[in-house]
Parts: C-alpha cells; sequence; structure tokens
C-alpha cells in the first residue's frame, strides 16, 4: 500500500496630505483583508485533504473488517489495533473540533455561531483576545498540548516504535528559541495576540496531521498483517502538497500519492504529461502572475493480472506576489523625535520570520507585529524594508518611502463642565472654577491623539497679569477674574505645552467674554 519632512503647510498641501493618509489607511485595511482571506484558503485546503484521507481510511478500515472475516487467526491481533487506532483517533479529532467551536462561540455569540465552522463561515475573525483567553488564561492550551502528546505516545506504541521519527516531527509541542534569544512555548506560538482566523487555522492543521497519521498507522498495519493480499476494487489518487500558497520566487513542494497500491510495485508518475521522479514528489519555482494554478496527471501501474491500469488527478496552489502590510497605528506618516508605532506584517510568514530595516532611523520590534520606528533628526525623507525568512533565505517582501516631518502644533482649549473651547462667552463662576484647566490637543475632531502638557500661561484683563505653572488657574488667577465685571473680557495667553517630541510650544490665546 502506498501513504503518505520644514515650512508652513498651505491649506492645499494640508488637503492633498489627509488624502494621501486617507488612501493609505484603505490599502492597508485591504491587506489585512486579504491575510484573512489567505486563512479561510488555507482552512479550506486543510478540510478538502481531510475529506480525502478520512475517504481513504475508510477504505482501510473495510479492508480490515474483509481480512478478519476471511482470515480471523491472522488478522486479529492488526484488526484490533486497527480499531484502536480508529477510536483514538476519532476521540482526539472531536476534542479539537470541540475546541473550535467554543473559539467560534466566544467570537461570534450563542446567536451566531455555527457548529463545526469554517474560518471562512464564521463572522469575527480577526479578534486577537479570544484565543488568548481561552487557550492561555483558561489554560485550554496547555490541555491542548496534554492531548498532543498523549496522542503521539499512543501511535507510536501501536506501531512498535516504528513510526517516532515521524509522529514527533507531526505532533512537535516544543518550545523554541526566537533570533533575539526569546524562547517561546508551543501554547504562546499558538495563542499569544493571534488572531482567530490563524488559531482556527492551525487547529485544523492539527485534525488534518491526526487523520494523515491515522493513515499512515494504517497502512502500516495492513502491512503488518500482509492485508495486502486482499484485493480493492476501487482505487484512487492523492495530492498532498507542503503548501498550497507559495510566493513567488520560492518552491512549491507536493508529494503525489495513491492507495491501494500493490507495495511491491512502484508506480509512475505524470504531471501534465511529463513523468516525474519515482518517489512521485512533484517541485517547482513559482513565476509568472499572482493568482491560482492547477495541474492534473495521472499514475500509471500493473495489475495482479499484468494490466495497466491509470488514475487520473487534479490539484491547485496559489501564487503570491512578494508583499508586506505596513501601517501606522496613529497615523501613516512619521513624525521627527518621536515613536512612531507601526504594525508590519507579512501574508503567510510568522512574526518572527519578519525582518525591518529602516534607512533614515532606528526601529524596535515590540510584540507580534508591532514596531517602534524613530526617524533621525535630520531626516526627510524615511523608508521601511520588509524582508522575510523563507526557509533559510532572506526574501524582499517590500519597502515604502515616508516624508518626515514634526508633530503638528496643537491648540489650546478651556475645558470647564466638559465641555473644550477657545473662545466664547461663558459666567464667571465657570471660570474660577477649581475644575477647570487648561489643555493642548489636537480637538475633539482631530485625527491624531497624542499626549501634550501644559507647562504655564498668563492671565490678563488688559491691566494686570498673572502666571501660573501647571494647566490650572491659581487662586491670584482666578481673584483677578472675579473682579471684572459683565462683558469684560479674560485673554490666556502665553500659552507654552510640552509634547511627546520634547518639543516646547507656545500655543494660540483663548479669550473668554464674562456673562
Amino acid at each position: 500500500m502506498g501513504g503518505a519632512k520644514n515650512c508652513p503647510e498651505t491649506p492645499r498641501q494640508k488637503m492633498i496630505g489627509m488624502m494621501y493618509l486617507v488612501l493609505t489607511a484603505m490599502l492597508a485595511l485591504n491587506v489585512s483583508a486579504d491575510i484573512i482571506n489567505g486563512y479561510a484558503q488555507v482552512d479550506d485546503s486543510l478540510h478538502s485533504t481531510i475529506r480525502t484521507v478520512e475517504a481513504d481510511n475508510s477504505l482501510y478500515y473495510r479492508r480490515f473488517e474483509a481480512a478478519m472475516a476471511e482470515n480471523p487467526e491472522k488478522t486479529r491481533e492488526w484488526y484490533e489495533r486497527a480499531q484502536q487506532v480508529r477510536q483514538k483517533s476519532d476521540e482526539f479529532y472531536t476534542y479539537v473540533q470541540d475546541f473550535k467551536d467554543q473559539l467560534v462561540l466566544m467570537a461570534d455569540g450563542a446567536d451566531k455561531a455555527k457548529k463545526n465552522a469554517t474560518v471562512r463561515e464564521m463572522g469575527k475573525k480577526d479578534d486577537t483576545n479570544i484565543p488568548h483567553q481561552y487557550g492561555l488564561n483558561e489554560g485550554n492550551a496547555a490541555n491542548l498540548k496534554d492531548k498532543i502528546v498523549e496522542y503521539r505516545q499512543f501511535m507510536d506504541q501501536i506501531t512498535n516504535g516504528n513510526k517516532t521519527g515521524e509522529l514527533n516531527a507531526t505532533f512537535n509541542v516544543d518550545n523554541y528559541e526566537k533570533e533575539n534569544g526569546e524562547v517561546v512555548t508551543w501554547e504562546e506560538a499558538l495563542f499569544h495576540e493571534m488572531p482567530v482566523c490563524a488559531t482556527l487555522t492551525m487547529l485544523t492543521k492539527i485534525q488534518n496531521d491526526i487523520r494523515t497519521e491515522e493513515n499512515a498507522t494504517l497502512v502500516w498495519l495492513d502491512a503488518a498483517t500482509d492485508a495486502g493480499d486482499v484485493r480493492v476494487n476501487k482505487m484512487n489518487a492523492y495530492v498532498i502538497p507542503k503548501s498550497d500558497y507559495v510566493i513567488k520566487g520560492n518552491k512549491y513542494s507536493a508529494r503525489i500519492i495513491m492507495a491501494g497500491i500493490d507495495s511491491t510495485q512502484t508506480p509512475d508518475y505524470y504531471v501534465n504529461g511529463q513523468q516525474i521522479g519515482k518517489d512521485g514528489i512533484y517541485e517547482f519555482i513559482a513565476s509568472g502572475d499572482a493568482g491560482e494554478r492547477k495541474y492534473t496527471g495521472k499514475i500509471t501501474y500493473k495489475t495482479p493480472d499484468g494490466t495497466i491500469e491509470e488514475l487520473p488527478f487534479e490539484s491547485k496552489y496559489t501564487v503570491g506576489e512578494p508583499n508586506a502590510s505596513i501601517s501606522n497605528k496613529q497615523m501613516n506618516i512619521m513624525y521627527r523625535n518621536f515613536d512612531n508605532r507601526y504594525s508590519i506584517s507579512v501574508p503567510g510568514v510568522k512574526p518572527e520570520q519578519v525582518k525591518v530595516e529602516v534607512q533614515g532611523g532606528a526601529t524596535i520590534r515590540r510584540d507580534g507585529g508591532d514596531w517602534l520606528i524613530k526617524p533621525n533628526d535630520k531626516a526627510e525623507n524615511i523608508t521601511i524594508i520588509v524582508k522575510a525568512d523563507m526557509d533559510g533565505n532572506l526574501a524582499l517582501m517590500g519597502e515604502n518611502k515616508y516624508r518626515v516631518k514634526p508633530l503638528p502644533k496643537p491648540s489650546a482649549f478651556f475645558v470647564a463642565d466638559g465641555n473644550t473651547i477657545d473662545e466664547g462667552t461663558l459666567a464667571k463662576k465657570i471660570i474660577t472654577s477649581t475644575s477647570s484647566f487648561i489643555e493642548a490637543s489636537y480637538g475633539p475632531d482631530g485625527i491624531l491623539d497624542l499626549p501634550f502638557k501644559i507647562t504655564s500661561f498668563a492671565v490678563t484683563d488688559g491691566r494686570q497679569t498673572f502666571q501660573s505653572k501647571s494647566d490650572h488657574m491659581t487662586a491670584e488667577q482666578r481673584r483677578l477674574i472675579s473682579q471684572m465685571g459683565s462683558g469684560d473680557i479674560v485673554t490666556i495667553n502665553a500659552i507654552h505645552a510640552l509634547g511627546p517630541d520634547g518639543e516646547d510650544r507656545k500655543l494660540n490665546t483663548i479669550s473668554l467674554k464674562i456673562k
């Protein structure tokens, strides 16, 4: 059997800049949607493979039943082992499915969650809190890890240790060390700040591994019982790709197998009319335009009576253009003397495999795909270059160039009873209230929301002036205002604020008329 940057901008320039920012943000959102769709495609492909392998497994179980009926003395031990494999595999597969259903339930809610939902079928695919909560905070990731180890050990015992290396590689739950020396557990890699769609896809992969190793074990048991003497009346061909998503310039690899063939003979493999190696491995360098590709082929083999039979097959894979998602979490623009926070990722590549270079500044990696990028003091432009470690080789995924500018000057506002004003008429008791204060911000409609600290301001009635060294009025300032009459103008000027870039700024004057 076979197996497996420094002058004032004009209003027009500001409008152009704003349109650029909005467009860039929209592009970043589209890339994020593509990433989610990419996970859905991978999940769909895994489910398709699972269905194929399950059909093959059913065939093997029927063969064991037939062999048991025909020669129980010879096949009983191996038949009973096969039944244990079926029970243990089904139990573990169902456990993983229940795990997935719980994540979908937490994401979509009881009124919308669909049982046995695929990534494509669920609603809230991008939530990164649920996997962490359910997997790590509630300890379910550790339970899943224990189940994996238990299943691996069981399958190793069933095959008398003959598949130890394969099982350890397939169900590897060891910790691993990042390039920065940080050791990450298997549980953190799968559940820490991962979107639900990614975690569900990895869980589907575990289900795929269960069915695949179940199949490989049945093949081993079949050979051990010599049940290959029992002929079947239907043959099937299968394509098992290492990955059905490949970036241009990288290698596509797939193993083509057939089920039910006599293990004593070697079949011939053909893809798109060309014969490939006897091991059935089909690989090539992806090229051309991005998109889905299909290929067909056949396996030829000789039956016991000498007849040459053919088994056709077809499969597909997706070629993706090298690209990277680069988005500033405040705005898509670089600010001088400020840590600009960016989220940088590459579809299909783990965050630890993404490498970022900055021309004209410095960068610091944060958790997940977050990066802090700070332009040099004199930089007018800055370029972010994103690369990915693809099988030991650094591949360029994309780069973006940005203008470097100082943080825009905020506006000064008088805040009273929760209302933010820069001019107007107010009651004297409101102006002199100890709860009123001066703030510096980009206003309620501002795009940026950054901390600015008022360091000093003055209050004058046109004759006397009193200073404050904080954002609240002093007793002298309030006393000055209390002596003013209705219709008089309170002027708050010489307002200074310190921004997150360390720069001191003198802000606008606030004029308040006493009611």
